[in-house]
């Protein structure tokens, strides 16, 4: 039965790298990384950690989803990421509000952020509407 259900998974994608919600979900990560060791940012410790725990929970939920090996698992582990999501844009938010990113990185990642959220909401959607794929 797990071989069947793996299988299903694999007809999205032969691993979670070749997704394009990994994929971006990558590189927010990355932009995230790079903001937090600028300026004021890099000294205030907490959240910065906590800033970089949340996107790397976007990207490692997507993954860790996606090796279990079943659709059930794998939606679960997309709704956790796209909680993740949530959880970055306020700690982006506060970040901005503390002078510790521009506007304008603010508004970049917070809609790459969202935009990710959205994406993971449609795959969820997909994934349940399609449970034979």
């Amino acid at each position: 039965m797990k071989v069947k259900r793996l299988k299903e998974i694999q007809k999205i994608a032969r691993s979670f790298e070749e997704l394009k919600v990994y994929q971006k979900a990558k590189d927010l990560t990355n932009a995230v990384y790079t903001l937090t060791k600028k300026g004021a940012f890099v000294k205030d410790y907490g959240l910065a950690d906590q800033i970089r725990r949340s996107s790397v929970s976007v990207m490692s939920n997507i993954a860790e989803g996606f090796e279990r090996g079943s659709r059930p698992d794998f939606i679960r582990f997309l709704f956790i990421a796209k909680g993740s999501c949530g959880e970055l844009r306020a700690q982006l938010e506060i970040a901005k509000d503390q002078g510790y990113i521009s506007e304008q990185d603010y508004i970049q990642c917070r809609d790459n952020a969202k935009n990710i959220s959205g994406i993971t909401a449609n795959f969820i959607k997909h994934l349940k509407l399609n449970p034979k794929r």
